[in-house]
């Protein structure tokens, strides 16, 4: 079967978004926007990173989810957050995770696949692959700014306030290096 660009950006464009969140992230919202626009690419799913708390659940569900930001997170707010998980999760694991941006792109075809694959990583997208070369012509483009452990194990907080403090700075950082990342890709659509 061959890919129709045309008709299955067409499809894709005007599904209903499928996220849990309903929609898409604000900070990435104008980058997704220009794909869309340009004749060779469209989107098929993103996200601007995020910061969680998540249930280590073996099989992911919509409520895996105890805490999910995708703007910076303040500290009173993440502590009420992981108060509730501990009380939510009795047994087992809840980590607390800064996730990076990503974008998953269609390409009307490999020279354009292979085009946005190179600026995306030259331009920091540091961990981007091609997904398939056969059907949609998808590449994934995933910046490299990600924390990720635990925090609670057994309903008990395993972190100090100290500790979510400075981690919490550190992953607010990465939330606005992902920004500017999205920022810079949306200028080559431009």
């Amino acid at each position: 079967m061959t890919f129709n660009f045309e008709s299955t950006k067409e499809d894709i464009l005007g599904k209903k978004d499928k996220s849990n969140v309903g929609g898409i992230d604000k900070p990435i919202i104008e980058l997704c926007e220009s794909i869309n626009k340009s004749l060779d690419y469209f989107t098929n799913s993103s996200c601007s990173g995020r910061i969680t708390l998540i249930d280590d659940k073996e099989k992911k569900t919509p409520d895996v989810f105890l805490f999910r930001s995708h703007e910076k997170v303040e500290l009173d707010e993440l502590k009420k957050g992981l108060n509730q998980a501990s009380e939510k999760v009795s047994s087992g694991l809840v980590f607390f995770k800064q996730e990076p941006c990503l974008i998953v792109v269609s390409s009307r075809d490999k020279d354009k696949q292979w085009e946005l694959f190179s600026e995306a990583r030259n331009n920091g997208w540091k961990k981007s692959g091609i997904l398939s070369i056969d059907r949609k012509m998808l590449v994934e483009l995933m910046s490299s700014e990600n924390i990720s452990f635990p925090v609670i194990k057994d309903g008990e907080i395993l972190v100090s306030d100290e500790m979510l403090r400075i981690v919490l700075e550190k992953a607010n950082l990465n939330l606005e290096k992902g920004w500017e990342k999205i920022d810079k890709l949306k200028e080559l659509f431009e």
